[in-house]
């Protein structure tokens, strides 16, 4: 199995206003990043009769975010690539889907918070789930139950999610 899971909010910025580089860099680890794991992965994949290739994505791969175009854009990018990929390789055996988590209490979310753009910087830190939750979704989605998402996201801000990952509400 491979958990694509780097990812980087930066460059929270303005699209008139964002370094260029900066933006780039972001699409280079969001989303070409997603690319090189998964060919880096199938060759060892696929002789084998396939894997399972989790990406990790975002409701922002959905849902525009002022300030956030390069970590929206390469969101939606991933989440378009698991698609592609399952399009491509899930008759060869390679499992691919999206989990899009929500909002993680992790280091990310305090450098969202404290650049007090857009309405997620605006959450308390009580209303992010615990990193626990996406690990213990991942784990599950490695598993046949989540076949149903094959090429999609599952995302845990749906309660029947949860309940079938044995979260919390």
């Amino acid at each position: 199995m491979l958990i694509n899971n780097a990812g980087v909010i930066d460059p929270i910025a303005s699209i008139a206003t964002a370094d260029p580089a900066a933006w780039g860099q972001a699409i280079d680890i969001n989303l070409k990043g997603v690319f090189h794991g998964v060919r880096a992965a199938l060759p060892l994949m696929l002789p084998v009769g396939g894997g399972t290739i989790i990406t990790v994505s975002s409701g922002a791969a959905v849902n525009a975010m002022e300030g956030w175009s390069a970590y929206c854009s390469s969101k939606a990018g991933a989440k378009m690539f698991t698609a592609c990929l399952h399009k491509e390789l899930g008759g060869a055996g390679i499992r691919a889907l999206g989990l899009s988590p929500g909002t993680v209490a992790t280091d990310m979310q305090r450098d969202i918070k404290a650049s007090g753009v857009n309405p997620v910087s605006q959450l308390d830190w009580s209303d992010h789930i615990p990193p626990e939750w996406p690990a213990q979704a991942l784990v599950w989605m490695c598993g046949p139950d989540a076949d149903p998402w094959l090429g999609d996201d599952i995302s845990l801000r749906d309660l029947s999610v949860r309940a079938a990952v044995g979260l919390g509400q």
